[in-house]
């Protein structure tokens, strides 16, 4: 089975570290979420008003992909987590 080609579609910057300055990332459907770090990172989606929809550990060096609404937003526990506004290729 082929890998998936993926579109860059913004720079890759840390992650905020709290919900008061959680990011939409460019209102990205598609983030790329990477490990940069050797810990195991929690990474928190939340709606746009703040409320938190769901949560997941990446482990150290680990990268995911996460799908979101536009206006969803993403914070990290650490700024080790790294995220992009990525697309798929059709």
């Amino acid at each position: 089975m082929s890998q998936p080609i993926f579109i860059l579609k913004g720079t890759e910057a840390a992650a905020p570290t709290g919900s008061g300055t959680a990011t939409n990332v460019s209102s990205a459907r598609v983030v790329r979420c990477v490990n940069s770090g050797s810990t195991a990172r929690l990474v928190t989606l939340e709606e746009s008003g703040g409320t938190d929809i769901g949560t997941l550990t990446v482990v150290g060096g680990e990268s995911v992909l996460i799908r979101k609404d536009a206006t969803d937003k993403i914070f990290a526990a650490n700024a080790e987590i790294l995220l992009a506004k990525v697309a798929f290729q059709s």
